[in-house]
């Protein structure tokens, strides 16, 4: 009986363990929360930071409870070596996807892309790029209208 209480506690010790580090660092210069929206509303050098994955920009709503974020007045996606920059851009955390518009940039070693718009799903580790894309890669440009990146291979489908 002792035994199943301890691995009983063990267990919940380790899955409060796990929620505490997932839930997301914010920080802003200025933040509020909007009880109408049930967001919270941040401005100037706003970070919001959940593992290794760190978006930063200049104004963003976050919402807790959907694990959303509206991030706006350029923004950088950054996790490990991947990095993103763009006009704006909005993530579903649930779904862990990030869609990015506007002046988007995407850089590696050995790879820059830009286009007017990027998807991105942190689970298959692929990036789709739309509108006047151009790839740089190992010295060599190219144009397309979309590309499709696999970031786990580094390479282009």
């Amino acid at each position: 009986m002792k035994t199943k209480i301890l691995l009983v506690t063990a267990l919940l010790l380790l899955l409060l363990t796990t929620a505490v580090a997932a839930k997301p660092v914010i920080t802003a210069d200025h933040t509020y929360f909007d009880i109408n929206s049930g967001h919270y509303v941040l401005n100037g050098n706003v970070r919001v930071e959940t593992g290794n994955r760190i978006i930063t920009a200049g104004k963003a709503r976050v919402s807790m409870t959907s694990r959303e974020v509206w991030g706006y007045d350029g923004i950088t996606v950054t996790q490990d070596n991947i990095y993103f920059t763009g006009n704006s851009v909005y993530v579903q955390g649930s779904l862990r996807t990030a869609r990015i518009d506007g002046s988007v940039n995407f850089s590696r070693a050995g790879l820059q892309i830009t286009a007017s718009q990027a998807d991105y799903n942190w689970k298959t580790k692929r990036a789709i790029f739309r509108g006047n894309v151009r790839v740089t890669q190992n010295g060599n440009t190219w144009t397309a209208d979309s590309v499709e990146y696999n970031i786990k291979t580094n390479t282009i489908l």
